[in-house]
């Protein structure tokens, strides 16, 4: 029957045997006292001790000692069979016979040399003695017993089965537990080819009766230990397997077991001074193993045995003598040197004293020297002792542990011998692995202790120290062995103890621990560095169980002090690799700070009444990698959050908390799609399983991680704010896109949600301007500068004092900030105002006046860094309207600020002889006049700048002494183009007269009296206002004010009989044109433009054309001086002139305008200003069109192309002023300068290619042999274009010659 078969109640299938059989047979006294044995039911398999093995493919001796046994099995069974027939029904009888019978011939064919039928055959087997256990063993015991012959292999595999099928069943019965033993007793020792394995088989048989009553077997083996002759390897094999596996036992038999062993101990040390008996031992410890990685159980129990026995020996002086001969055998291989220092721990229980100073002096024997470094190249090639450092290392580290509540007063001493050996042993692996298990049982002996806690410790740091070494030593690319694991484990005991380590150690110890774990590659790359392992790791587990004792670590150091402060700690190391630049490192990281958020979020460690430290800057770091390219690190990130807002909730329950955070997991999914969160980094399967949600699950549903984060922020302090914020700032800086844009977004939502609160923002604003110069990324830097706009909403005043602080010079991000500052209309406004107020704290430090150096700290600073940044904003597109608005308070703001400088006395630029290098920023002197000249020509008054350019005035500004003569030219251009902002100019002057700085006075006073030619100023501060404005300016302090309030008090507008008198003055000067002296004529001319300027509005009237026949007159004059004046007071003439007036000089404006066109090529440059000036005064009177074209081409354009706008200018008139000036240029061909004979016939030439005919006619043959011969000459010019264009003139004139014939 093949099959399993399930049996009935039923008695023994065997019944009496021989004589010699049934004596043995232990059913048979059961049989005589009619009996029935227990019936079997189906059983479950126990649990074995150890793996049933295999024998199919066990190593044995081919040599096979056959038994020839019966042919069939029921003649082998015949008496037992027909025994059994008479208290048995007969098919019950037969069931049972068919089972034994089947189970009879699987034994016998244990024999066969078929692996895959062996196999088969066990299998069986054990299959049948599942459900019949007792048959199978009777069966077992009467193959045994009826074939006592069958070879040693054959009994070798019957031991395993009979193993296996005692393990199987539930109990065992007296008279079976008493056969069997015997059976393996005799057996154990016995010596065959199959060697240990054949005693090791039959051991296995007693182990297994051990499962059922172990207390038998013990004594059987106490009895063979204690009988004075060394016990046979069988039986120790036994011993240790008992010793070392708790599954034989039932609950609480291991500890009477371990009991017993100890009492056997005591009952050998007798055997201590037998020297047969110690021989024995020493071989049988010194006995190589046939692997070097794994002990048989015997000789490790004999450690175990020889440890106790020494524990147990009362004199001193034999443990010593014991030791000390163990300390001498060889130190070679791993186990060994384990099972000495577990002897010599063991001894140490009774014996520390003397186990210590054996241990002491081995360490100063010669062997020992050798082991260490200074010693190594002695004998380094004797493997006996080259590893005999590590066996002490581990003989102190089960001392530590066998201590107990001894192990306090011996911590230091132990520890310092480990801290010994570990600096000067030749490092290895071994070493540093009997360092960190000697490590290990220290500790761990410590933690036990209830007095660790109180016990100040001296050599703490000595170890940690020790420990960081060995990280640092550790590949940083492969994690192949569980170091870092027990390092870490080691640390987080160590940290509990006393004195508490200091923060520079401790930061120490946690960067070490860091960067041993955070810098590793990733898992794939770890694998690959084991791939030719033999047994390879498991890395993702041993990675996993390393990140494990890294986060217990990290808890540690927060339950030892649990205080926000130790959290900051340690979370401020974490950052550093929470800002790495590598994927893995950051997931790896925000791991651990997440886990030991959620620690604290399920232990309330840290107190509800203690503030957090920098939660801001927390909050701003998982902000910023909740948008981390890596899903994971998102996916972490996100739970840290929801693990924070508990912790929060908790240190804050007072406070009324709007919403509920939602858990991780819901996080994580209302954060992105559905792509997988553990695609990268270090998990490489499947996510693990989600731990029970420590937050409240009536969380805001669907919450975007920029959402979550402004929940948590809404219970942030202004402090906690502004540390978020800084964080974000310092973000700004870093080299990763993806964390410079998350800081960014961080920035902008925190300002955009608290803005208005928050406090420092002075700083703020310093820090973010260092920030900006390195982001690189357009989104990002936009963010910032939104930020920016959002902040001065409520803190402008604070912005502006800060940004002035970098604007001198001011570069480019500078200038953005500017920009952003002023985005909103109302900021712009304030911003401008708040300029000004800076520009107008105006310090003078002692000596300026008189050229003495200046002081290292420099006030004015802030004043010139407002007018650099007031010059810069009028150019802006956000400052526009605010600076046009503003644009009388700056006006007179700038002026002033001309005249500081001025006072100052700043250098200027280089010295004589020194060139000013390319990047240096422009003087303070420069930079406030163009700022004063961009405030006119941004704010659209181009008609004043225009005036003061083309009468090159600015350069009155340059000086202190020309200074007045500057500001009243400006003021004069304002009331000659009768400029809108007079009226509001006026308003502003008053306030300045009153003001406490002389400078600012002076300037009102300057403009004040050119103003009062001006019809529009009457409308602000009328005539007896004014009067009473200026005679109060006669008491004041400053002389040049009281001159300038005098003059004006001389203004014709007060004395209207002036006006007839300065008219009657004008003929005799005109007259005196004529004077040959050239100075007295120029002086005249002078005198009768400033005359003419005096009269102001009544004009000169009837003089007028007089005036302008006689200024005219002198535009051709051989004297340049002549000339230039003649044309300057031709130029007042016009502007004082009204267009109701213009009629009558209408005619000689006119004919000015081409000997004024053609001076502009005038040798003298002075002549060429005031033709300039004229030309542009008389180009406003008769309205040409482009005047502000007009105006740059004469200011700053040269050439053919400027040349030809004037003439398109000029000739676009009437045909009457067409014949006029195209007669006045055919006069100049005739001029002795070359270059006004030049440009006289280019104009003609444009005039020809424009107008040919009306040219024809008016021209005759003189004059058309003049232009021949003036091109002619022209071809030869030095110009390149104009000898081109006077070769295309000589040969238009000929065609043009040739048209009438």
């Amino acid at each position: 029957m093949d099959g399993q078969h399930s049996e009935k109640p039923h008695s023994h299938t065997t019944a009496d045997r021989m004589s010699s059989t049934t004596s043995q047979n232990p059913r048979s006294a059961q049989r005589q006292a009619g009996t029935c044995g227990n019936p079997e039911g189906d059983a479950r398999c126990p649990t074995s001790h150890r793996s049933t093995k295999d024998l199919s493919y066990m190593k044995v001796p081919a040599h096979r000692d056959r038994k020839t046994h019966p042919t069939t099995i029921l003649l082998c069974k015949s008496q037992s069979s027909q025994a059994a027939l008479v208290p048995k029904e007969h098919k019950m009888f037969m069931e049972e016979a068919y089972n034994a019978a089947i189970c009879f011939k699987m034994l016998r064919d244990l024999n066969s040399s078929d692996p895959l039928r062996l196999k088969y055959i066990i299998k069986k087997i054990k299959n049948m003695a599942y459900g019949s256990p007792n048959l199978v063993l009777e069966t077992i015991y009467d193959y045994f017993v009826d074939n006592p012959e069958i070879s040693s292999r054959h009994k070798f595999r019957l031991f395993h089965v009979l193993e296996a099928v005692i393990e199987s069943s539930d109990s065992l019965e007296e008279a079976w537990e008493k056969s069997f033993m015997q059976l393996a007793l005799e057996n154990m020792t016995k010596s065959t080819e199959l060697e240990e394995a054949y005693q090791d088989a039959a051991s296995n048989v007693l182990l297994a009766i051990c499962r059922h009553s172990w207390q038998v077997v013990a004594r059987h083996l106490e009895t063979e230990v204690l009988t004075g002759v060394f016990p046979h390897r069988s039986l120790l094999y036994v011993m240790g397997v008992l010793t070392s596996t708790e599954a034989i036992f039932k609950q609480g038999d291991k500890a009477c077991w371990e009991e017993h062993l100890a009492q056997m101990a005591v009952k050998s040390v007798q055997f201590l001074n037998t020297d047969a008996w110690h021989k024995a031992l020493l071989l049988a410890l010194t006995k190589p193993d046939q692997t070097c990685q794994e002990q048989p159980p015997e000789k490790a129990f004999l450690f175990i045995y020889y440890g106790l026995i020494l524990q147990a020996e009362d004199n001193s002086t034999t443990v010593r003598a014991h030791l000390r001969s163990l300390l001498d055998t060889s130190h070679q291989w791993p186990k060994q040197r384990e099972g000495i220092a577990l002897t010599i721990g063991l001894a140490a229980v009774r014996h520390l004293d003397h186990v210590w100073a054996v241990l002491e002096q081995f360490g100063q024997s010669t062997p020992i020297k050798w082991s260490l470094q200074s010693f190594c190249l002695q004998n380094s090639e004797d493997p006996r002792w080259k590893w005999a450092s590590s066996t002490v290392l581990l003989a102190y580290g089960q001392v530590a542990a066998r201590a107990k509540a001894h192990i306090l007063p011996w911590a230091d001493n132990i520890v310092s011998r480990m801290v010994f050996y570990f600096h000067y042993s030749s490092w290895d692996e071994t070493l540093k692995q009997s360092f960190l298990t000697a490590v290990l049982m220290l500790v761990g002996a410590i933690s036990h202790n209830e007095g660790a806690h109180s016990y100040e410790f001296a050599q703490i740091s000595e170890l940690l120290e020790c420990l960081m070494v060995l990280l640092e030593k550790e590949p940083r690319d492969t994690l192949c062995t569980s170091t870092r694991q027990q390092a870490f484990y080691i640390v987080a005991s160590l940290c509990k103890l006393r004195p508490p380590l200091d923060l520079e150690r401790k930061s120490r110890v946690l960067s070490v621990c860091l960067h041993s774990m955070l810098a590793l590659p990733l898992l794939d790359v770890l694998e690959k560095h084991t791939c030719l392992f033999l047994e390879p790791p498991n890395i993702q587990t041993l990675y996993n169980k390393t990140a494990e004792a890294l986060d217990q670590m990290l808890q540690s150091f927060i339950i030892q002090n649990p205080t926000t402060d130790e959290l900051h700690f340690l979370l401020s190391h974490l950052y550093l690799w929470l800002a790495s630049e590598k994927a893995h490192e950051r997931q790896r990281a925000m791991h651990s700070c997440v886990a030991l958020l959620g620690f604290l979020s399920q232990n309330p460690y840290l107190d509800p009444k203690e503030d957090f430290k920098r939660i801001g800057q927390l909050v701003c770091m998982l902000g910023i990698l909740c948008q981390d390219p890596d899903r994971a690190t998102q996916h972490s990130s996100l739970e840290g959050v929801g693990h924070l807002y508990q912790l929060l909730r908790c240190q804050r329950a007072t406070e009324t908390w709007k919403v509920e955070v939602q858990t991780p997991e819901q996080l994580s999914q209302a954060h992105g799609d559905e792509a997988p969160v553990w695609s990268c980094g270090d998990q490489k399967t499947a996510p693990p399983a989600s731990q029970e949600p420590v937050f409240p699950k009536d969380g805001v549903l669907q919450l975007s991680s920029s959402q979550v984060i402004k929940e948590v922020m809404k219970h942030l302090t202004v402090a906690e704010l502004t540390d978020l914020l800084w964080t974000a700032i310092e973000g700004l800086g870093s080299t990763s896109p993806f964390r410079v844009q998350a800081a960014a977004d961080m920035l902008l939502t925190t300002i955009k949600e608290h803005g208005a609160t928050l406090e420092t923002v002075a700083n703020l604003g310093r820090a973010i301007h260092l920030q900006l110069c390195s982001v690189r990324i357009p989104q990002a830097k936009e963010d910032v500068l939104h930020a920016v706009t959002l902040l001065a909403r409520s803190h402008t005043p604070e912005l502006v004092a800060t940004f002035l602080d970098f604007s001198v010079p001011l570069d480019s991000h500078a200038f953005r900030l500017w920009r952003a500052l002023g985005t909103e209309q109302p900021v712009s406004r304030l911003v401008l105002a708040m300029l000004l107020d800076w520009l107008r704290e105006r310090p003078l430090p002692a000596g300026a006046r008189n050229g003495s150096p200046q002081p290292k700290d420099q006030p004015w600073l802030r004043s010139l860094a407002a007018m650099s940044t007031l010059h810069e904003l009028q150019f802006t597109r956000e400052f526009q309207k605010a600076v046009r608005e503003a644009h009388p308070e700056l006006l007179l703001a700038l002026l002033t600020q001309l005249h500081y400088v001025l006072e100052l006395n700043l250098p200027e630029g280089p010295r004589p002889g020194q060139e000013a290098p390319e990047t240096a920023p422009p003087s303070p002197q420069s930079m406030s006049l163009e700022a004063l000249k961009s405030l006119l020509s941004t704010t659209g008054h181009w008609q004043d700048f225009a005036l003061l350019e083309l009468q090159d005035a600015w350069k009155l500004f340059t000086t202190i002494h020309t200074y007045p003569q500057g500001v009243g030219l400006l003021a004069r251009a304002m009331v000659q183009n009768r400029c809108q902002q007079i009226k509001a100019v006026t308003s502003q002057l008053l306030p300045s007269l009153q003001s406490k700085e002389e400078r600012e006075r002076k300037v009102a006073i300057l403009i004040l009296t050119e103003f009062l030619y001006s019809p529009t100023m009457l409308e602000v501060l009328p005539r007896q206002a004014a009067q009473t404005t200026l005679a109060r300016s006669l008491r004041d302090p400053s002389p040049e004010v009281r001159v300038l309030s005098l003059q004006g008090l001389g203004n014709i507008l007060f004395h209207p009989e002036k006006g007839g008198l300065l008219c009657g003055q004008l003929p005799p000067f005109l007259d005196g044109f004529f004077q040959n002296s050239e100075q007295v004529a120029v002086q005249l001319m002078g005198t009768v433009s400033d005359v003419l300027h005096r009269l102001g509005t009544h004009g000169a009237a009837t003089q007028s054309l007089r005036v302008a026949i006689y200024a005219r007159s002198f535009f051709d004059d051989e004297r340049a001086g002549i000339r230039a004046a003649a044309m300057a007071l031709f130029g007042d003439l016009v502007a004082t002139v009204a267009s109701r007036e213009l009629s009558g000089l209408r005619a000689q404006v006119h004919q000015s305008m081409v000997p004024l066109l053609l001076h502009l090529r005038d040798c003298c440059p002075a002549v060429v200003k005031q033709a300039k000036f004229a030309l542009y005064r008389c180009a406003l009177q008769l309205r040409w069109r482009l005047p502000h074209t007009l105006f740059c081409t004469l200011a700053w354009e040269q050439g053919l192309s400027a040349r030809h706008f004037l003439w398109t200018c000029l000739m676009t008139r009437s045909q009457e002023e067409f014949s006029i000036h195209l007669a006045q240029a055919l006069s100049y061909l005739h001029s002795r300068h070359r270059h006004i004979k030049t440009w006289a016939a280019l104009f003609i030439g444009y005039t020809t290619c424009y107008h040919p005919q009306a040219v024809s006619q008016m021209l005759n043959s003189v004059d058309t042999n003049l232009l021949f011969s003036t091109f002619e000459d022209l071809k030869k010019d030095p110009e390149p274009g104009i000898r081109e264009f006077a070769a295309r003139q000589c040969s238009f004139l000929q065609k043009v010659a040739a048209g009438p014939q």
